[in-house]
């Protein structure tokens, strides 16, 4: 026992050293790849997608007009040369069909929720921009990657990614709708909505 503990203990700092900081220097570490990022955000989209009692995604063809006014949002903070992962990341755009609730959040990977009650309450485009550059800079300075192994753990979200967990993926996708931030990411995430406008 006392050779496994050693051994441990001289692994550890070999271990760490291939994780990543995260971007914007907030001092955290990641453990998640950018294409762990990229393919958990995939599988959570399949889920939310699978679930319209919970998440009724209006139709991008009968609502041209309310996707394109977004997506014009979108586009104008991704070509503000800030967005570290522009050309990684898939930034889809989806409305959530629901007036009762004020949100929008971001995946892992890029897909963004905005829910209809938070384009009815918001009076301005600028204001409906800045919500949406937080909540992609969430997910480009990986906020979300970070706060969900904090939460589950690393082997456990790997095993989301590798698709051996079906049952969790589903609490994960419910869970990121209210993910609780910590307060140099929600501040990060501020300041970096800031420069991308």
């Amino acid at each position: 026992m006392k050779k496994l503990y050693l051994l441990l203990l001289c692994c550890a700092p070999l271990m760490y050293s291939g994780c990543s900081k995260k971007d914007g220097g907030g001092g955290g570490v990641n453990l998640f790849t950018i294409e762990d990022d990229k393919q958990l955000g995939l599988q959570v989209k399949a889920e939310i997608a699978s679930n319209p009692a919970e998440f009724p995604i209006l139709d991008p063809a009968t609502n041209a007009s309310a996707y394109n006014y977004i997506n014009g949002i979108r586009n104008e903070i991704l070509n503000s040369g800030r967005v570290t992962y522009k050309d990684q990341f898939a930034w889809e755009v989806y409305i959530v069909k629901n007036d009762e609730i004020q949100n929008a959040f971001c995946t892992p990977g890029g897909y963004i929720y905005v829910y209809t009650g938070l384009i009815k309450y918001l009076d301005s485009k600028s204001a409906l921009a800045g919500v949406m550059g937080h909540e992609i800079a969430h997910a480009d300075k990986r906020h979300s990657t970070e706060q969900l192994t904090k939460i589950y753990g690393i082997q456990t979200l790997l095993d989301i990614v590798l698709g051996n967990d079906q049952g969790l993926l589903t609490q994960v996708a419910s869970q990121l709708v209210a993910l609780k931030f910590s307060r140099d990411d929600e501040t990060e995430a501020d300041m970096a909505s800031v420069t991308y406008l």
